[in-house]
């Protein structure tokens, strides 16, 4: 699992799936996220402005990271 430190207290879910590099741009993190391919904290998010905070874990494709701040 993958840890992304940020330095506020939270972070939005597409803005962190093009931080973590998951996505390419802040469209393709709206459809992956409507499209409900996206975990957070085990429960599938429908939300592209979800607050993401200290101890989340995102998960996507596979590929997990948990937010440290």
């Amino acid at each position: 699992m993958e840890i992304i430190k940020i330095k506020d207290e939270y972070i939005k879910l597409g803005q962190l799936l093009k931080l973590a590099g998951m996505c390419d741009s802040g469209v393709d993190a709206k459809h992956i996220i409507e499209d409900g391919l996206v975990q957070v904290n085990g429960q599938t998010e429908m939300q592209r402005g979800k607050k993401i905070r200290n101890k989340d874990v995102v998960t996507y494709n596979g590929k997990s990271i948990q937010i440290e701040g």
